[in-house]
């Protein structure tokens, strides 16, 4: 139960990461010049999303995502809040209640500050980075420990949380061949920069609370043994359409299986699409 409400939003952000976020793809005539059409962001300030967590047979937790307009040093950015929590008889016995934040440019993406704060049964973590990309340097803070470390930024690189919006921006579905895998930097806390993969598995239909919703399925690349059964063992299927959104996240654990799935959304920029029988 410890890792019920992060691996949801490593999940969530990380398979996301890397995945399918996109720029929505937008037609153009052979006479425009493609960098001088506008892209169409997939996301709005508003946006809210809700998932329902299931630890085996217990609905484990809700996880919420926030997106609203901010400022950091003076610049707009967006802003995201991400809240986790466990709820009913699981929270009797591991109480988790968890906050994730992240500050990013409304332009190209990149994180200004990323913030995760951590209470899983008694387990504690504190931290925040800032992203400074003048220097090319980021700037961990370690606040339970009283440390700070630094790392060298590379081209790219995302937090947890920055990394699924800036990915709903800058993939084109069309793009994504079968069986192809997505890479991105991710960094979130101080085992420092690393590549995350996630591999395309093709179009898939799934049976939701609001209907039926056409999805694109990916699996994340995870290390197996320690968290998950298997390499490929977390799959996540997110909403083909303008808004990319996630709608399933399954995980086989070494003990146990994880699953999440959209409970619900307000502030969407796009329509979200149900197929209608």
């Amino acid at each position: 139960m410890k890792k019920i409400v992060i691996l949801f939003f490593t999940a969530i952000t990380l398979s996301m990461t890397g995945q399918f976020a996109v720029v929505e793809s937008y037609k153009h005539n052979s006479d425009t010049d493609p960098k001088e059409v506008p892209k169409v962001s997939a996301f709005k300030p508003g946006e809210w999303l809700k998932f329902r967590v299931h630890y085996g047979f217990l609905n484990a937790s809700y996880a919420t995502l926030h997106l609203i307009n901010d400022m950091v040093d003076s610049i707009p950015v967006y802003h995201v809040v991400g809240k986790g929590k466990t709820t009913g008889f699981a929270s009797l016995f591991f109480k988790v209640d968890d906050t994730y934040e992240s500050y990013f440019d409304k332009e190209d993406g990149k994180p200004y500050r990323f913030v995760r704060k951590v209470y899983e049964g008694g387990y504690t973590k504190d931290v925040e980075i800032n992203f400074d990309h003048n220097k090319d340097v980021a700037v961990l803070n370690d606040k339970k420990n009283n440390k700070k470390l630094n790392f060298t930024l590379q081209d790219s690189v995302q937090d947890l949380i920055s990394a699924f919006y800036y990915l709903r921006n800058n993939y084109e579905f069309d793009d994504l061949v079968q069986g192809e895998v997505v890479e991105l930097k991710v960094l979130y806390d101080r085992d420092g920069i690393y590549s995350f993969k996630l591999r395309y598995l093709g179009k898939e239909i799934l049976k939701t609370k609001f209907g039926k919703v056409e999805c694109l399925k990916f699996h994340p690349m995870v290390e197996s043994g320690r968290v998950f059964k298997e390499k490929e063992g977390l799959a996540l299927w997110v909403s083909n359409d303008m808004n990319k959104i996630p709608i399933r996240i399954k995980a086989n654990l070494v003990v146990g299986a994880l699953s999440a799935d959209l409970d619900g959304f307000n502030g969407l920029k796009h329509q979200f699409k149900i197929i209608m029988d």
